[in-house]
């Protein structure tokens, strides 16, 4: 409520004004107005002769200005109004002669109060039984019965509220004037509901003023009603604080959407108001094309795109950059930055716009794979590492490096020998431009153990080494740290795989020594013997009898 303002709602049934104004004056002393001449003035009083040298005295308050001055002086004629006698005395006032002049003087300006409507504004300033008489700025009293003043029953304490109220009845017989409120506001209801009616049923674009913002939207006056845009229906972007579009005071063009008779509530739409601009957007874009947008509004999952015309697209997180470890969007974009992005999704009536902003991009792959081959060393950072191998960046690619490439020793994994941030050198050992992945090496940067062991061997040497594993096919023998052989089963005689145990030792003969591929053989061994010990008998017959060294052969 309106601070100084009365609150209001209906009581009773309008009685007879006749009976209310005479209920209104019936306690109100009969006066009468004569010119009178001050015949002295004391401190407190003024002595007034009205008539047949009979005195009356008026408070000195009534002839005093504003600024302390008497109005008059000894001698001067002035109207009093006389109510009375007490003590042969005549009772008189020269403020309620004024008084009654300045009604008389509203009432013959306003006789035609049946022909216009003339408003009233005035404060409560008594009650009577018949309801309130109000005074207005000049002076003027007029009466505003019960049933025409609609102040609430709980409001006691009305005097000093102000109030506007119509005039319904002037009687010049005792000058009364006779104020209604409920005129007024039955006036203003019967607009309202005309204009309310007018704005729904018309579906015209209006001019209003903004009047009040709130977080859920913003109310606006148009022609003396107010209605609630609601945040909903500002922007085509969706919900929108209005606050950071309007102020109070403000002049927007809005469109009657909707009048709830129940709750009373009329809603404006200020998007009612525009061109909708998917409509515009429907035969000027389609997927593919590529717009500028500026960045409005970032979130943990991506981010909102402003392409103009009060239309918003969204950025989701992985359509950023080629970077796959983004966190969070605003690691690479910020609010109010200008961006190139491709429309990959566009739905007009579902008002759904996607946009990309890497696609706009080279592929980081496509670019590696142009300007790299297969064999190519090259350098990167560790970025993870993990059970299979690890990951490294290559400039804006990322390669695998599989446990099995790190390292020629079977017992060494990547996460035995790197860590994450390490700076390493590879060698790519494959690109797959359909799955877009690089693998990499880094034990082909190493001799290869199995090369190096043929470098100081060759077939026919018998070894040792100790057994590794044992299979249906064979056995696998580790003759050096990272260099392992394979003896077949039918290679083992007289040996049997079922007497074997991991960890043995036992002594085969080489058979291949080929693309890094070892074979073994125990059978082969008597055979490599018996040629040795043929090789020395041959050489020992030179020096000796043949059989005599023979002999003594066979005994060792």
């Amino acid at each position: 409520m309106i601070q100084g303002s009365v609150g209001f709602e209906e009581i009773g049934e309008e009685e007879d004004f006749a009976k209310l104004l005479e209920e209104s004056f019936r306690n109100e002393k009969s006066e009468r107005i004569v010119e009178g001449i001050i015949v002295e003035i004391k401190d407190d009083y003024v002595t007034v002769d009205v008539g047949k040298k009979i005195d009356g005295r008026v408070p000195i308050s009534e002839i005093t200005a504003n600024d302390g001055t008497l109005k008059f002086k000894v001698g001067d004629k002035i109207p009093v109004a006389i109510s009375g006698q007490k003590n042969e005395r005549p009772i008189i006032s020269y403020k309620n002669a004024v008084k009654k002049e300045l009604q008389t003087s509203f009432i013959e300006a306003n006789k035609d109060y049946e022909e216009r409507e003339i408003i009233v504004e005035g404060k409560i300033v008594r009650k009577n039984k018949g309801g309130f008489i109000v005074e207005n700025d000049e002076g003027v009293e007029f009466f505003l019965p019960n049933s025409l003043a609609l102040i609430r029953r709980e409001e006691s304490d009305v005097i000093g509220k102000k109030i506007t109220a119509a005039i319904v009845k002037i009687d010049d017989t005792n000058g009364s004037i006779v104020l209604s409120r409920k005129k007024i506001l039955n006036d203003k209801r019967k607009v309202k509901k005309e204009t309310i009616k007018k704005l729904v049923d018309d579906g015209e674009i209006v001019e209003g003023v903004v009047k009040k913002i709130a977080s859920y939207g913003m109310f606006v006056e148009v022609n003396g009603v107010d209605g609630l845009v609601h945040y909903n229906e500002i922007s085509f972007k969706g919900p929108v604080n209005p606050a950071t579009l309007y102020n109070v005071g403000d002049t927007v063009k809005v469109k009657a959407i909707n009048y709830d008779k129940d709750k009373k509530h009329l809603s404006f739409s200020i998007k009612a108001a525009t061109q909708d601009p998917w409509e515009d957007i429907k035969n000027e874009l389609e997927v593919g094309d590529a717009v500028k947008a500026v960045v409005s509004n970032i979130e943990n999952y991506g981010a909102f795109l402003d392409i103009g015309n009060d239309i918003e697209g969204f950025l989701h997180i992985s359509e950023i950059s080629w970077q796959k470890n983004i966190k969070h969007p605003s690691e690479v974009i910020s609010v109010g930055q200008e961006l190139n992005a491709e429309i990959i999704e566009l739905d007009v009536e579902a008002r759904r716009l996607r946009l990309s902003v890497k696609r706009l991009m080279p592929k980081p792959f496509d670019k590696f794979s142009s300007g790299h081959t297969v064999g190519q060393n090259v350098k990167g950072v560790v970025t993870s590492i993990t059970d299979f191998g690890a990951f490294v960046k290559i400039g804006e690619v990322e390669g695998l490096l599989h446990n099995e490439d790190a390292s020629w020793f079977r017992d060494e994994k990547c996460k035995d020998i790197l860590k994450k941030g390490d700076e390493i050198e590879v060698k790519i050992i494959k690109i797959d431009p359909e799955k877009e992945k690089i693998s990499l090496s880094l034990k082909e940067l190493s001799e290869n153990p199995v090369k190096a062991y043929a470098k100081t061997h060759q077939v026919g040497d018998i070894v040792k080494g100790k057994i590794r594993d044992i299979k249906e096919f064979g056995v696998f023998l580790e003759l050096a740290r990272g260099v392992d052989g394979l003896i077949r089963t039918e290679d083992l005689y007289p040996k049997k795989a079922a007497e074997l145990v991991i960890g043995e030792e036992i002594e085969a003969a080489l058979t291949m020594l080929d693309e890094g591929k070892i074979r073994l053989s125990v059978k082969r061994v008597q055979k490599e013997k018996d040629k040795e010990a043929l090789e020395r008998v041959n050489k020992g017959s030179s020096e000796g009898s043949f059989n005599d060294t023979l002999k003594e052969q066979l005994k060792s």
